[in-house]
């Protein structure tokens, strides 16, 4: 799949959920298919963490439904995150792996072992068991309403086979948002759907 259709495709059929992106490619495709800049976070320089950021929240707020993107370089860094998110099993994450079988940020350098990486058998050997996987686009829009359910049983992890970025899309624009505008916005936006507090504090 193109990298960028794959995204507005997902896109397309989100409705309240809050995304959070990790850095690089994953980041940059989103904003270029949304523009989103109240529900969306955009991690900078996250190193694998996306989905544990987005754990915390969904543990927190179980009613909220939170997309969190990850690309396999960074899922290579720390593959243990699928125990933690096995063991928390949380129905209101689903986990999107973005996978092009390269290091995105840092001008497509290949991934170790690429052409064998198993990302879905990964996650069944962790023990997860709402797995999707997609490649061709027309499938990803056909499989989208089962892998987005509202709170399904357990956790979902899907694998996104896309093609890296082209030289014209490595040069998207970032999101242009230092961390302390994201943070409000974000928070804010939390607030304003959740009604609690975020900062404990108004300006």
């Amino acid at each position: 799949m193109n990298y960028l259709e794959c995204f507005r495709a997902i896109a397309r059929h989100r409705t309240n959920e809050v995304v959070i992106t990790s850095a690089g490619n994953s980041g940059q495709a989103w904003w270029a298919a949304t523009g989103d800049s109240v529900a969306s976070f955009y991690l900078d320089a996250s190193m694998s963490l996306s989905t544990m950021f987005a754990s915390g929240l969904a543990l927190a707020q179980p009613d909220l439904r939170i997309w969190a993107f990850m690309g396999d370089g960074a899922f290579c860094m720390n593959p243990g995150m699928l125990m933690i998110e096995r063991e928390l099993n949380l129905p209101n994450l689903t986990h999107f792996l973005v996978s092009n079988r390269v290091y995105g940020a840092t001008s497509n350098a290949a991934l170790p072992n690429f052409a064998q990486n198993d990302y879905a058998a990964i996650a069944r050997g962790m023990g997860l068991q709402r797995i999707f996987e997609f490649r061709k686009l027309d499938a990803l829009e056909r499989g989208l309403s089962q892998m987005t359910a509202a709170n399904a049983p357990g956790h979902t992890f899907v694998v996104l086979e896309v093609e890296p970025f082209t030289a014209s899309e490595q040069a998207l624009e970032q999101p242009p948002f230092n961390g302390t505008e994201l943070k409000y916005r974000f928070g804010r936006h939390l607030e304003a759907v959740l009604g609690c507090d975020v900062f404990g504090y108004r300006v």
